[in-house]
């Protein structure tokens, strides 16, 4: 049975550990708000550039962007892993670390070279610790991500791709469903998929959803000319490079929100153990306590009992 020293000095590291995480989720839940208003005010420029590109290269001759071709063979495929900078965030980055990871053994199987972006010092660690050099990466932007690294990394693919040097480009990151929750999404980037964003990332029901219009064509109505000004190529080109640039951009904005999440829950859940921890320790504190005040008292009077003999 430990002594009452040791129980006190226990009580003490567990209560300034419980004030730290409990700072920690005060912190994180302060910028969990900035975070999601961040993505909610871009989700609408993400849905509108992603249909309309989709709907317009319908009409459009795909000789004339090289990034709308879908190459005969997948010779190499690019993932672009994005975490945080910090940890103490749960399962946060292990889940993209770990699904990133099998996707590619999935791609080696089918005969293909895989090479990593990292986006984040937790998956720049995990990749680098692991004998695989990330052929693209940056740090320190997670937490509060900015354009000119998605814009940096969208050039880098779209000059590869263009050149043959990547025929699959996939993006893995976890989508902020809501304060509390993140759920892991992989989505492919190039070649371009008839995907909407609400379809990925679960946002509405199909009859629910405000673009519904916009993407699904009424087949019964004699469709309209598309006229591309100035030229077909200056369009698709423009429209190629706005939606790749989206679509690194939003899914750093969306793991930033997911990050803060994760982050809160984590230490709320750190926060509530140090409680019942503590609680558990004063409960032996006092049993200890109690038992030496018995054993004092029993000693005085077998000792004053002794005197009387």
């Amino acid at each position: 049975m430990p002594n009452l020293h040791d129980i006190e000095r226990r009580i003490k590291s567990v209560t300034s550990t419980k004030q730290i995480t409990r700072t920690m989720e005060m912190v994180a839940a302060a910028k969990i708000r900035r975070a999601s208003e961040r993505v909610e005010s871009a989700l609408p420029w993400a849905v509108a550039i992603s249909d309309m590109l989709i709907s317009t290269a319908k009409y459009a001759h795909l000789d004339n962007e090289p990034l709308l071709q879908v190459h005969d063979e997948v010779k190499r495929v690019l993932i672009v892993a994005v975490t945080s900078d910090r940890g103490l965030a749960g399962g946060f980055n292990t889940n993209v670390l770990r699904y990133v990871e099998k996707l590619s053994k999935e791609k080696q199987r089918e005969g293909a070279e895989v090479e990593v972006a990292a986006c984040g010092k937790k998956a720049i660690g995990y990749f680098t610790y692991r004998g695989i050099e990330p052929v693209f990466s940056f740090a320190g932007y997670s937490a509060d991500p900015e354009f000119a690294q998605a814009a940096e990394l969208s050039g880098y693919v779209m000059q590869a791709y263009a050149e043959g040097k990547l025929d699959e480009v996939f993006i893995v990151y976890n989508h902020a469903k809501n304060a509390a929750e993140q759920t892991l999404v992989e989505q492919q980037v190039l070649p371009v998929k008839e995907e909407s964003y609400a379809d990925l990332l679960g946002l509405k029901a199909k009859e629910e959803d405000i673009f519904k219009s916009f993407r699904e064509r009424d087949d019964s109505a004699i469709p309209g000319d598309i006229d591309f000004e100035p030229s077909t190529e200056s369009v698709m080109s423009y429209m190629m490079n706005a939606y790749l640039n989206n679509a690194f951009y939003y899914a750093m904005l969306d793991s930033a929100a997911g990050e803060q999440g994760a982050r809160r829950n984590a230490m709320k859940s750190a926060t509530d153990n140090a409680n019942e921890m503590v609680s558990t320790l004063e409960r032996i504190y006092n049993t200890v306590r109690q038992g030496a005040i018995t054993t004092e008292i029993t000693e005085i009077v077998g000792g004053a009992a002794a005197l009387e003999d």
